[in-house]
């Protein structure tokens, strides 16, 4: 299925029109490109994430948005349709799962900062507790982390797309920003010996 075929509404379609992106989008949906199977580029991405945002609607029909997050990794890759999480204990609102009992689509967007990339997901999520979580639990357990798994939500992809690059500020990590200061770090290292040699060289012309 298409991304836009999913979001694409008459009034939506109508708003393209009327500010001249109608013709473009029109063209990628006649092309009939599925986007509901991830490829290799994706699956890459999306295990590289260490959080992501979800929306879900509720009984009282507004829209709830949620941070989710753990170690890097956390976000699992099941097949090229199908992704998992594992729910860990949070503040007990329930919110997030509360709206899925009740419709169970959700709309994710994952943003790579520092590349300045984003993806969007539109899925059905379905939610294992108790007993019925038993074989996805060591599918989705992080090795070393110890938060408690109260759920997990196997979200079944119905649509994916890429966005534009535009209006992504860039931002690191903490992680990342000791990788990139690793190289400078070695570079100054390398310059605090040569600068020792050069004096004890200097020393050395010195004394004679």
């Amino acid at each position: 299925m298409s991304f836009g075929s999913l979001i694409f509404t008459p009034l939506v379609k109508k708003l393209q029109e009327r500010y001249g992106s109608r013709q473009q989008y029109e063209r990628m949906e006649k092309l009939g490109a599925q986007s509901d199977r991830f490829t290799n580029f994706e699956t890459e991405f999306l295990a590289d994430r260490d959080s992501f945002y979800w929306a879900t609607v509720g009984a009282t029909g507004w829209p709830y948005v949620q941070h989710r997050g753990g170690p890097k990794g956390f976000l699992k890759v099941i097949d090229d349709h199908t992704l998992a999480i594992a729910d860990f204990r949070g503040n007990k609102q329930f919110i997030s799962t509360g709206n899925l009992l009740t419709d169970n689509r959700v709309a994710m967007i994952l943003v790579d900062y520092p590349r300045q990339a984003r993806l969007k997901i539109l899925g059905r999520v379905e939610i294992f507790e108790g007993e019925k979580a038993g074989r996805w639990l060591e599918r989705v357990r992080i090795p070393g982390y110890e938060a408690i798994i109260e759920r997990v939500c196997l979200i079944h992809v119905e649509a994916y797309d890429w966005n534009c690059p535009q209006h992504i500020t860039p931002r690191y990590t903490a992680e990342e920003i000791r990788e990139g200061m690793h190289t400078v770090e070695q570079r100054m290292q390398a310059l605090e010996q040569e600068n020792e040699a050069l004096r004890k060289q200097l020393k050395q012309l010195k004394a004679h």
